[in-house]
């Protein structure tokens, strides 16, 4: 094919599949057609994988034309900058900080907003542009803000965004704060994930207004969650699907190395050995971690590879009080365990599984959050239904 024919097939195709799907409705379809996505995606990038959070080595623009183009309407994410614009190829750098979302992670997202005239809207994250584009040529530039921490990729978002004839308002700051001087704010949705949302963006936004962020727990898993704000302030609402996005900078995950629990000892060291039923290849999945995580707040892992797809899970607390370890290697069916400390980390990771195996596994849908200015709140079915806690 052609360089001319993907630059005309590509959007059509794209589009054809978002419709099919019912990423893209017809409401903004216009919009994604006068906003196409090679405009707000730089020469030089590194393409995700539709619903897996891995990038392929870096593709240019100027060398791989053909790739590039497919890769931009291909419904995956695009990583636009390694390492806080310190690495820029030629394969991969350490953490991604900028990227170019899904397609139909965009346009899921734009829906569950809500959106309509005269809406001001206030955008965590500008990224590439696109989303801001987006929301532009929907409500108006003059009702869109968009905060990006970093310098550069505002200036060249903004540029992008010039030449498609679009001023949004775009903001060089931390999005934990929002922009207050345009507030307040009928919607906001972030572009980045949270592990607590910030009180600015409820304070921000109106009494009936709308929040949409990916949201997840420390130890793992991610969903979009859409809070509706209440007059005394609080916000909730419930999870709306499955997302891996970039973390909010601010929030990044810290988290301490595996040895400085040792204190010194090799493992076991002085662990508590014990088998598990529960195989660790159980309980891995996005969901699973989600459920995990929402029990168990300060709980992390790791993972150590050995041979032949054998691994050692390693549980951590983010005190630094307990560990624990659980082995998997194929066509066992106990699995060894190690707990040291005061908490066993592996007794709450399956107290926490077989709650969620109970309530008949639920997916991201049944559960909801809650936040006021006492905290959050993660629930099952209704904000009456917290789920328990496991420490």
């Amino acid at each position: 094919m052609t360089e001319h024919e993907l630059k005309g097939a590509g959007p059509e195709r794209l589009a054809s599949a978002l419709m099919e799907s019912g990423a893209l409705t017809t409401d903004w379809l216009p919009v994604y057609e006068a906003v196409p996505r090679h405009q707000f995606v730089p020469g030089v990038i590194w393409p995700g994988r539709a619903g897996m959070n891995r990038q392929d080595d870096r593709i240019t623009l100027d060398e791989q034309p053909d790739l590039w183009w497919e890769a931009v309407y291909r419904d995956a994410p695009i990583t636009t900058q390694w390492d806080s614009g310190a690495y820029t190829g030629p394969n991969k750098g350490r953490t991604p900080t900028s990227s170019n979302s899904m397609p139909t992670m965009v346009f899921t997202m734009l829906a569950a907003l809500d959106v309509h005239d005269g809406h001001e809207v206030l955008e965590i994250g500008t990224g590439t542009g696109w989303n801001a584009a987006l929301l532009s040529h929907r409500v108006g530039a003059d009702h869109v803000v968009s905060v990006e921490v970093d310098l550069q990729t505002a200036e060249e978002a903004r540029n992008r965004l010039s030449l498609a004839g679009l001023h949004p308002l775009v903001h060089v700051g931390n999005g934990a704060h929002g922009y207050a001087n345009r507030a307040p704010y009928d919607r906001l949705i972030a572009t980045c994930s949270v592990g607590s949302v910030p009180a600015s963006w409820r304070e921000q936004t109106v009494s009936g207004g709308v929040i949409v962020t990916p949201w997840g727990p420390t130890y793992g898993g991610e969903a979009v969650v859409r809070l509706t704000v209440a007059e005394d302030g609080s916000a909730s609402g419930p999870f709306v699907g499955s997302s891996a996005f970039m973390r909010l900078s601010v929030q990044r995950k810290q988290l301490p190395p595996t040895q400085a629990f040792l204190k010194r000892h090799e493992w076991p060291g002085a662990g508590v050995r014990s088998e598990t039923a529960l195989s660790p290849d159980d309980v891995g999945d996005w969901i699973h971690m989600f459920a995990i995580g929402v029990q168990a707040p300060d709980l992390f892992c790791r993972v150590a590879w050995g041979q032949d797809g054998a691994y050692r899970l390693w549980l951590l607390d983010t005190n630094i009080t307990s560990w624990a370890t659980a082995d998997y290697s194929k066509g066992r069916s106990a699995y060894p365990v190690v707990q040291s400390g005061p908490r066993k980390l592996w007794d709450e990771l399956e107290s926490a599984w077989r709650w969620w195996h109970q309530q008949d596994r639920p997916g991201f849908a049944r559960f909801g959050l809650t936040v006021d200015n006492d905290g959050e709140c993660v629930w099952l079915d209704s904000p009456s239904n917290p789920v328990p806690l496991r420490h």
